[in-house]
């Protein structure tokens, strides 16, 4: 039995048991001493904003050890860098690489399918040509807050095609880098192409690029020839709100909902509708759904008790909305409040003891 027809307290189970592997294998020696190495070689800090959708997993795609890759997440890969929240984080990731000395890479995704426009993303209504306009304005938005000779933060758009999981690098104009039409003997090429594609490139960011690059193309030449199920029929059964969903990337499983817009409403009310649709047509038991919140700290004491209240303020909040919009809906609600210790992912429940305002 597959994990979306399973009764919702096994489906639970089953996602919390992968938050729980999730932070063994990022804890795990091998995995710290490969994050070590690699930073050791390539410091760029590298951030990527990308869409909620499962398929959409990088570090196993451009073979990278875990945690070298800062993801923002959110519902079809939409931001606003004007929004006030999103706007400080980026600027105080950015701020700890500058002041390590390093620069920073800013790779903004969309998504697509060759196979079949409809396994594309959502969010856009499956447009490929509307999520590729959005992310190049991410990018404008990114030049106008960093600099527009992109010398200490260079912001990229890249595709990401999800039936071969290749890689697609934008330059200004029209031209682009299509990993999934390399072969493997192209590596050694890989410089050179991206050089001619992104001329005003830095050398280091270029340098911390390629082994992304590199790494996709080993992966997509081992998915060719090997069957893969591409269904992407909407069976989500998650709500998530926050962050620290690192663990999440099973397809048609979660909505998450970035605490990043002014106005979370709409999104939440958004997923809401998809989880209410998936139940009445039969994709999903009926028998409940998750509502998962989540926010990650660093230090114990005050840092983790703040993120303690902010969690319960999402979920509170969320919840609120969906019972104002969706009340059937809300009765099959199932509410998880917790907080990701973010040096060790650690996902931990919170109980309800603490003070929250009252829905």
């Amino acid at each position: 039995m597959r994990i979306h027809d399973r009764p919702i307290e096994q489906r639970i189970e089953a996602l919390l048991a992968l938050a729980r592997e999730h932070a063994e294998t990022f804890c795990s020696p091998s995995a710290a001493l490969a994050r070590e190495r690699y930073l050791a070689a390539h410091p760029t800090r590298i951030l990527v904003m990308k869409c909620m959708d499962g398929r959409i997993h990088l570090p196993h795609a451009t073979r990278t050890p875990l945690g070298i890759i800062t993801p923002f997440r959110n519902l079809g890969g939409i931001f606003d860098l004007g929004w006030p929240y999103l706007g400080e984080m980026l600027v105080d990731t950015v701020g700890e690489a500058i002041r390590a000395g390093h620069g920073a890479l800013m790779i903004i995704t969309y998504h697509f399918s060759r196979g079949e426009r409809a396994r594309g993303c959502a969010g856009f209504d499956c447009d490929a040509t509307a999520a590729l306009a959005h992310a190049r304005e991410i990018r404008t938005q990114a030049q106008w807050l960093f600099g527009h000779d992109r010398q200490t933060v260079y912001p990229l758009v890249c595709g990401f095609e999800t039936d071969g999981d290749a890689l697609i690098v934008h330059g200004d104009a029209d031209a682009t880098l299509d990993i999934g039409e390399l072969a493997p003997g192209d590596a050694p090429d890989l410089d050179r192409r991206v050089a001619r594609l992104c001329p005003d490139m830095p050398g280091d960011i270029r340098r911390d690029l390629l082994p992304l690059l590199a790494g996709n193309l080993t992966h997509v030449a081992s998915l060719r020839g090997v069957a893969r199920d591409l269904d992407i029929e909407h069976r989500e059964w998650v709500i998530c709100i926050g962050r620290g969903f690192d663990f999440l990337h099973l397809p048609n499983t979660a909505l998450i909902v970035g605490p990043y817009s002014p106005d979370l409403s709409e999104p939440i009310g958004t997923a809401a509708a998809i989880i209410d649709a998936n139940m009445r047509a039969g994709r999903i038991p009926d028998d409940g759904f998750m509502l998962l919140a989540s926010t990650p700290y660093r230090d114990v004491g005050v840092d983790r008790a703040r993120a303690e209240l902010k969690s319960r303020f999402l979920a509170d909040f969320a919840s609120r909305v969906i019972r104002r919009e969706h009340p059937a809906l809300a009765e099959r609600m199932i509410r998880r409040t917790a907080v990701v210790h973010w040096p060790t992912r650690r996902l931990d429940l919170l109980d309800g003891t603490a003070p929250s305002r009252a829905n």
